[in-house]
């Protein structure tokens, strides 16, 4: 084996294990206590982060946080997360989202989704699914916007709206499409 190719193969093993080392708390599930902090601390950045996202909130039929979504990959990626719906700011079900990707890709990051459906009918579908799928069994419109924007200054007509916050990390794709939300019991 060449002294290039040496390298390289060590380089990604050390990857790879640091990799599974650093997000190995993933693969526990956290209990409903956990999930409870973690969605309590994600909506209060968020309120704070998001410019006109508390009044945003108010409009909402219900809201699905999940505090920390961790991605990583190299060449073949995945995603996972747990959190809680919440109707009128109570917790009423627990739920993981979870993703896989194949492509050019290399890195690992941890974000905040908050999921926010506008409309009974969004509410009711995802909520009468086994595994609902964004971009499958519903479309989810991720809202960006600059610095300065307020989330009022935004026309929102669709009835399911994403958004990603509190990136850390390095890696590339801010996504929700092809990701599965499926319903756990904590």
């Amino acid at each position: 084996m060449s002294i290039t190719r040496f390298s390289l193969v060590s380089f990604l093993a050390i990857v790879l294990t640091s990799l599974s080392l650093s997000f190995s708390s993933v693969a526990t599930a956290a209990s409903a206590s956990e999930i409870n902090i973690g969605v309590k601390e994600a909506l209060k950045r968020f309120k704070t982060e998001i410019s006109g996202g508390e009044e945003f909130l108010k409009q909402a039929k219900a809201i699905l946080i999940f505090p920390n979504v961790i991605k990583a990959g190299i060449g073949i990626g995945g995603e996972y997360g747990e959190g809680a719906l919440q109707i009128a700011g109570k917790t009423t079900a627990y739920y993981s989202t979870a993703a896989a990707s194949i492509g050019f890709q290399l890195g690992a990051q941890s974000k905040s989704v908050i999921l926010i459906f506008m409309t009974d009918d969004a509410l009711k579908g995802f909520q009468a699914s086994k595994g609902w799928k964004a971009g499958v069994d519903g479309s989810i419109a991720v809202i960006e916007w600059g610095v300065g924007e307020d989330i009022n200054t935004v026309d929102i007509q669709d009835p399911i709206v994403g958004f990603i916050f509190s990136n850390k990390g390095l890696m590339y794709n801010l996504t929700i499409e092809g990701s599965k939300f499926t319903k756990i019991v904590k």
